[in-house]
Order: C-alpha cells, then structure tokens, then sequence
C-alpha cells in the first residue's frame, strides 16, 4: 500500500513543482485541492491547522508539502513530497535562468517578465481566497486582509509584522467584544 501512496504525492508535488508561478503562496489554492478533495490526504481543518505551523516555523511557507507527506506515510512522505516539490523546479530555473539572462534587455524577456507577474499575483490572491473559505473566514477576517493589502500597495516598505500585530489586536479586540 506504501507504494500506491507515495507515487501520486510524488506526482502531485512534481506537477506543483513544475507549474508554480508566483513561487509557495500560489500553491496553496491547488495544494488543497489536490490533498483534500482530490486525495483525501487530510481534512480540511487539518490542511487549515497544517498551513498556520508551515507559516509559524522557520523557513519557507511551501514546507506545508512536507507536513501533507508526513501525514500520508510519516517520514518517507514528507522527504518525496519535498523533494517531489523542490528539486524539479530548482533544476528547471537553473537551466532557464542561464538561458533568460542572456537575453535581458531585449523586448521579448521584457513583456514575458511584466505578463507573468499579474498570473503569479492571481494564483496568490487564489491560494488566500482557499485558505480563507477551508478556515471558515468572515466578514470581520475578510476585511482585516484587506485593510492591510491596501497598507501595504500604498506603503510596501512596511514591515509586515507591524500589519500583523494590529490585525491580531483587531481581531482579539472584535472576539472580545461580540463574546
């Protein structure tokens, strides 16, 4: 049975892996797809509580791959679907990026450079929209991610743990008060 499991997380992953524009957060929209409703891996609370550790733990956001792998065959599925999501792509960009910038400045490398960030913005904006509906977020959550998009297009330089900190308080002080 190990076998039967291992190759479509490998598989799965491999695909993120290989179609990931706008780097982790846009995978998370299709990562629960894939495991939740797809597979059925994980639970939706679980793919909520499994994405809150991946962003409290040091590191990459995207080592969320890893706790849907161990929680599918303990530590041989969280080291295949590690690398199943990393060493693809990473091999892929290496051979790219010795390709790309031999053409910087030209107008092509330009208009594809400006075309594909809005689709990675999109698939971010997609993989927050299923984080959000999987946690069960409303109108109160949906309007502090908002408010604090909107601080940080009109000031990017702000740290985001300054936005952090006033939507916890935000959201403690609304909790309190409709408790």
């Amino acid at each position: 049975m190990r076998e039967t499991l291992l190759i479509p997380l490998a598989l799965t992953f491999i695909s993120f892996s290989l179609t990931s524009i706008g780097g982790g957060p846009s995978l998370f929209a299709p990562m629960q797809h894939e495991a939740v409703d797809v597979h059925h891996w994980i639970t939706a609370r679980e793919f909520v509580e499994m994405f809150a550790m991946s962003r409290a733990a040091p590191g990459p956001g995207s080592m969320l791959c890893a706790l849907i792998g161990w929680k599918v065959d303990g530590w041989a599925g969280a080291i295949i679907a590690t690398l199943a999501l990393f060493v693809p792509s990473s091999l892929l960009c290496y051979a790219v990026a010795r390709v790309w910038n031999s053409h910087r400045g030209k107008a092509w490398h330009t208009a594809v450079q400006e075309g594909l960030a809005p689709i990675g913005a999109g698939l971010i904006l997609a993989g927050v929209l299923a984080i959000g509906r999987v946690a069960g977020a409303g109108p109160l959550w949906w309007g502090i991610a908002v408010l604090a998009a909107g601080i940080l297009g009109l000031r990017p330089r702000l740290h985001p743990m300054v936005l952090l900190v006033i939507g916890g308080v935000a959201a403690v002080i609304a909790w309190k008060l409709s408790a």
